[in-house]
């Protein structure tokens, strides 16, 4: 008995460790490349061609202020800004109502509009990309702010929903019900009751409908021509050319494109991975 215990024991601990193990290198290969490439924007051209390794001699920051000289950092980052926020802000508010719908409702065509929303998450985003751009010329919104913004909330609608409605589904009926009782209408419960018991189902769906519009390159870059209406990714395209390649403001203007989304899923993560786990076990 004692010795089976033993056994036990041993191959929990080596289990254990192998799982460390393996979340450690993991972690190192997603981090090293993030450290590596904030490390070098405070580095000089001639430290990173001398050695891609090494650490900075000293922190200096030459390299952002060459990359605001050349690209209008503050303006893509502005036109990010607003797109994203707004993108998120409408894409969640309304599918919500959208979601809930799908949710709490039976009726005709319901299984339809949620297998063809499943379904869509498997075309490649480059394969709308005509249509998208037909479309957008079509109705005057080419290089424009508010044509990135509508065609950003569209792109999202798939899986925000699908995120949404799992949420919802874990949410008791006893609450709308004993709502009904009390004389609340449907809107009336939606937002005093479902809304605020929801925030961790929101918050998943807004942080990667946000990190979608934040990161998002190809349609910006079709859609746009203007430095009125491009947004942050596409300034990276500044800093290499024939005939220059400054290292040390592109490592700069890649350290202030990434560290936003950085920043916000690092905040929100544990509400986003809860909500994955609650949606995967409700189905």
């Amino acid at each position: 008995m004692v010795k089976t215990l033993y056994i036990l024991k041993f191959r929990r601990i080596v289990i254990s460790t192998f799982i460390y193990l393996a979340l450690i290198l993991i972690s190192t290969i997603a981090l090293v490349p993030i450290i590596w490439v904030v490390l070098s924007s405070f580095r000089s051209n001639i430290e990173i061609l001398s050695s891609g390794l090494s650490l900075p001699t000293r922190i200096n920051l030459r390299g952002y202020i060459a990359a605001f000289k050349l690209a209008p950092l503050h303006l893509f980052f502005f036109n990010s800004i607003i797109i994203s926020v707004a993108s998120t802000l409408g894409n969640v508010f309304i599918l919500s109502m959208a979601a809930y719908v799908l949710a709490r409702f039976h009726f005709r065509f319901r299984t339809t509009i949620i297998i063809v929303l499943s379904t869509s998450l498997m075309i490649p985003m480059t394969a709308l990309m005509l249509p998208v751009y037909m479309v957008v010329q079509k109705l005057g919104l080419y290089d424009t702010r508010s044509g990135l913004w509508l065609v950003y909330t569209a792109l999202g609608l798939p899986m925000s929903l699908l995120i949404l409605r799992s949420y919802f589904l874990t949410i008791p009926k006893g609450l709308e019900e004993a709502a009904e009782i009390d004389g609340a209408g449907f809107f009336q419960t939606f937002i005093r009751i479902i809304l605020p018991i929801s925030q961790p189902g929101l918050a998943s769906a807004a942080v990667l409908q946000f990190l979608l519009c934040w990161n998002e390159f190809i349609y910006a870059l079709v859609l746009t021509s203007s430095l009125s209406s491009r947004t942050l990714p596409l300034s990276l395209s500044y800093f290499t050319s024939q005939f220059t390649f400054n290292y040390t403001a592109m490592f700069a203007a890649v350290t202030i494109t990434i560290l936003p989304s950085i920043t916000i899923f690092a905040i929100f993560q544990e509400m986003v991975v809860s909500n994955m786990a609650a949606g995967a076990l409700k189905g």
